[in-house]
Parts: C-alpha cells; sequence; structure tokens
C-alpha cells in the first residue's frame, strides 16, 4: 500500500519507527505508529502481528478496515465506516481484538480508551463513545457474521476518575462506571437491533431492568444512558446473545495506552520507570497539589497517592456486573497475610568459640554465638588486612546469615549453599586442622561450622583448581541427578564458575 493510499486519518501524526519485541525472547522488528504512542505500543502491536516481519499500523488497520468497510458499503449499511473506523484508531480512542488484526474468527471483541473521550477540561464526549460503540458492533458484525457473542468493553477506569477528580473507591466513582456501561451496552444493543432488522439472525430479547443512577459527577453521562436504554427496549430484540464484557485483550489495552487493565484500580503510584503514574498525577491536578506538597503530605504520614484496597476493586465489579453481559471472576478476597517469622533472641551471656585461620595467606576470624543448648544463633567473621568494601561485605553477609539462624533456617541449609563457592583468596588453610583446604574464604567459613556445629566431616574436600581448569575438578566429574547418589554420600559440587582474582 502506498502512502497516498493511507487513510486520512494518519496524515498529520508524527510517526516513528521502532524496534520491538512481543516478548524478551522474540527478534526485534520494525514497527512504525505515531512517535507519542511510544515502545510499550509497539511491542503490544508486534504482539498482536506475529508473524509479520515489519509493521505499519495504517497499513495494518487498512488490512481489518478493509473488507469491513466494502462489506458496509456493499450493504448500504455506511459508506464513511473505514474512514470512521480509521479516525477511531487513529485518536487512540479504540481497537478490536488481535483475532480481528489477524483475520481469524475465533473471538470479536473490541476495546475503548475511555480517555479519548475525555477532554482536558473533564468533559466527556457521551454521544461520541456512545456512537463508537455502534460503530464497533456494526464493524464485528460485518467481520463475522455468523457470530452471536460479541465482547465490547472499555480499559483504563482508573485514569479516567482520577482525571475526574474521583476516589476511585467512592460511591460517585461507581455512579460514573454504571452509567458508562449502561451507555455501552443499550447502544450495543440498539446497533445489533437494527441488523436484526435486516433478517440476518435469531433475536434475542432486550434485557437492562437493572436501575441506573439518576445523576452523576459527569455532566449529560445520566440522560445519555437512560435515552440509550429507552430506545433499546423498544427495539425488544437484538441480534446477538452476547454485547459487552471484559478482559483478554491485554495487548490492543496497551497498544491503547491503558495504565490499568479494564476496571481495575492501579496498585502502585509508581510507572515501570519509576516516575509518577498517569493517574497519580491526574489525581495530584484533581487535588491542586504539586509534587513536593504530595511528598511532604507523605513525609507526615499522610499518603495521598496510597492505591485503592483490593475491597473497592470488589466494590467496582458488583456494581458493574448487572449492566454488562460477560464480566470475569469476581477479585478474590486477599489471603490472610502470613504469619510472620519469629524470631529467637540469644541469651545476653552466651557462648560460643572464635577461630582464627587463615586462607590462601589471608588471615580472617570466625566468631559464633551460641543458645542454652548449643545451637548456633549467630557468627561474626572479622577479616584481617582486606579492603574497606570486602570488610563492610563480609560483616553484611555475616549479618543476614545470623538473622536466618535466629529465625530458624537450619545450618544445613547455609553449608549446602555456601560451600565450594569460589573466589580469591582461597587455598591452603593455616590454623584449623579440621579443614585443610578451601576454595574461598565463605566456602572455609561453612566448613568450619559443619564440623564443629553438624559434626559433618564428610563434604568432599576443597580443590582449589587452576584458573582454566574450571568445570574440569574431580567433583564435577561427579555423577548428577537423575542418578541415585549412595547413601550415605559426601555433597557433590555442581559446575560452577568461579572467580578469579
Amino acid at each position: 500500500m502506498t502512502q497516498q493510499n493511507i487513510n486520512k486519518s494518519w496524515h498529520g501524526i508524527r510517526q516513528a519507527v521502532f524496534s520491538a519485541q512481543a516478548d524478551p525472547d522474540a527478534p526485534s522488528r520494525a514497527v512504525k505508529l505515531p512517535a507519542a504512542w511510544g515502545q510499550k505500543a509497539a511491542d503490544a502491536l508486534a504482539a498482536v502481528l506475529p508473524d509479520q516481519k515489519s509493521i505499519d499500523i495504517a497499513q495494518a488497520a487498512s488490512g481489518w478496515i478493509g473488507p469491513v468497510a466494502a462489506r458496509a458499503a456493499g450493504a448500504g449499511i455506511s459508506a464513511t465506516m473505514g474512514a470512521d473506523l480509521h479516525a477511531l484508531l487513529a485518536a487512540r480512542r479504540g481497537a478490536p481484538c488481535p483475532a480481528i488484526w489477524r483475520g481469524e474468527a475465533a473471538e470479536q471483541a473490541f476495546v475503548f480508551n475511555l480517555n479519548g473521550f475525555l477532554d482536558d477540561a473533564g468533559g466527556f464526549d457521551a454521544g461520541g463513545f456512545g456512537d463508537a460503540v455502534a460503530l464497533a458492533v456494526a464493524a464485528l458484525t460485518l467481520a463475522a457474521p455468523g457470530a452471536h457473542r460479541l465482547q465490547i468493553g472499555f480499559t483504563d477506569l482508573h485514569l479516567f476518575l482520577a482525571r475526574l477528580g474521583l476516589d476511585y473507591d467512592s460511591d460517585a466513582a461507581r455512579d460514573v462506571a454504571v452509567l458508562l456501561a449502561a451507555l455501552m451496552t443499550a447502544r450495543a444493543q440498539g446497533e445489533s437491533a437494527r441488523f436484526l432488522a435486516k433478517g440476518a439472525a435469531p433475536g434475542y430479547k432486550v434485557g437492562g431492568s437493572a436501575e441506573l443512577p439518576v445523576a452523576c459527577a459527569v455532566p449529560g453521562l445520566a440522560a445519555a444512558a437512560a435515552s440509550a436504554r429507552v430506545a433499546a427496549d423498544e427495539a425488544g430484540h437484538c441480534r446477538h446473545e452476547m454485547l459487552t464484557g471484559f478482559g483478554g485483550n491485554s495487548e490492543i489495552e496497551a497498544l491503547l495506552g491503558a495504565e490499568t487493565v479494564g476496571f481495575a484500580p492501579a496498585v502502585s503510584a509508581l510507572d515501570e520507570a519509576g516516575g509518577l503514574c498517569q493517574w497519580a498525577g491526574a489525581r495530584l491536578a484533581a487535588l491542586g497539589m504539586r509534587a513536593e506538597q504530595a511528598l511532604a503530605k507523605m513525609i507526615a504520614g499522610q499518603d495521598v497517592l496510597a492505591p485503592p484496597r483490593a475491597a473497592a476493586h470488589r466494590a467496582m465489579h458488583d456494581a458493574l456486573a448487572p449492566h454488562v453481559h460477560a464480566m470475569p471472576a469476581r477479585p478474590e478476597v486477599a489471603a490472610a497475610a502470613a504469619r510472620k517469622a519469629t524470631r529467637e533472641p540469644l541469651p545476653a551471656r552466651r557462648t560460643g568459640y572464635t577461630q582464627k585461620s587463615a586462607v590462601g595467606g589471608h588471615k580472617l576470624f570466625v566468631s559464633t554465638g551460641e543458645y542454652a543448648n548449643g545451637r548456633l544463633g549467630e557468627i561474626f567473621i572479622a577479616l584481617h588486612k582486606e579492603g574497606s568494601a570486602f570488610r563492610g561485605l563480609m560483616d553484611a553477609f555475616a549479618i543476614a546469615v545470623s538473622l536466618g539462624l535466629q529465625h530458624g533456617v537450619p545450618l544445613e541449609d547455609y553449608v549446602e549453599a555456601f560451600t565450594f563457592t569460589r573466589f580469591g583468596p582461597a587455598g591452603a588453610v593455616e590454623g584449623d586442622p579440621a579443614v585443610l583446604q578451601a576454595t574461598s574464604m565463605i566456602d572455609y567459613v561453612f566448613r568450619n561450622l559443619a564440623v564443629n556445629y553438624l559434626g559433618s566431616h564428610h563434604v568432599l574436600p576443597a580443590t582449589v583448581e587452576a584458573a582454566d581448569a574450571v568445570g574440569d575438578g574431580d567433583a564435577d566429574r561427579s555423577p548428577l541427578l537423575p542418578l541415585d547418589l549412595p547413601a550415605p554420600a559426601p555433597r557433590e559440587r555442581r559446575r560452577a564458575f568461579k572467580l578469579v582474582s
């Protein structure tokens, strides 16, 4: 398709080519789309069309819009459907599910980004939203005339509510969401009934008896929803058994720039890059608060950007369910927090020992602290002449091991994990007759503890290998699982890289 044949809706929008991946392991592909949409949208489009080596969004859209528009024109339904669908996508207001992009008939769904219908002053285009829903029903019906179950939904509700200055977990927010869902369902039913009038399918009775809020924070939304419901009720029957629903189109939601999926709340005020999410910025703007003021309040203990509670998600689900044909599973109540591990304090006066040794000529001291029953509860590792960074890391490591021991981690697990660790200094051990060689200071420490607290003398001897002998030691040539090892048997060392100083 030449540039001249691309729909005019894409003209004047600055495009950029991104190196995109459907997933981290997939090869990169060139994806061309509006520059403002960014890398995340490019990756999403790459996932939607995994078999295309390079993708131009305008051309890819023409691939599914063209046949639909031709059928609409041929049936006398609409002469502008193609242009209208291009305009809807170019404005990032809505897009169909991946199956439509790929020309598959497995699923018939369409997703709308509510924020595309909200202007900077907080005005919502209820009429435009209703018309877009009707356009989606017509397009999906023409794309798959035999389908009687569609799934039309909206996304990024949390940002939409934040831009209106509404708290997600509030009656006012739920009223807005209910009226949006009711308007969407009623307009979908009305358009579906228009296709039934042409005798294309058996009819399904229009439903929509759930009570609607009489007013809400969005001017004109309640009236638009009520009017659409009256029109649908007058039609009586529609072509489709199911028309509206949520879920299963995360790639399309990412393509449309949605920050949260469907009607779910955000789980954090920070985005993947560590900056403020759009909903957090919108909330601060609605509160008339600068980021510095919000930070001051948070330091004072008032979290103005706390994400909604899990109960708020369930309440939103329950409010929407009567007005949408298909809902995802109700969010489960979070399981009770796991019992906090109990730390067993050591006695104020404790026994233990201090072992002075040298590994590869580098001196160290290993000190222990014991419980009244003789069980190991803490360790200290003091280095003689190592650098301050190495000493600090060793101190932190000893504290971490000590905390684990005091919280019930078996010493055997530490011995299993840290013997045979390889880094310099390593070599012959002086001053400890129970350990003759060590592959590192950490290896030595846990060999020493194994001997003194576990009575373990069967750990394989350490073999200090040359720099070019990685993976060629005696322990590496020993059989690995799934072969059974003889019992009792010394623990075998797995293949490992080593750090050579």
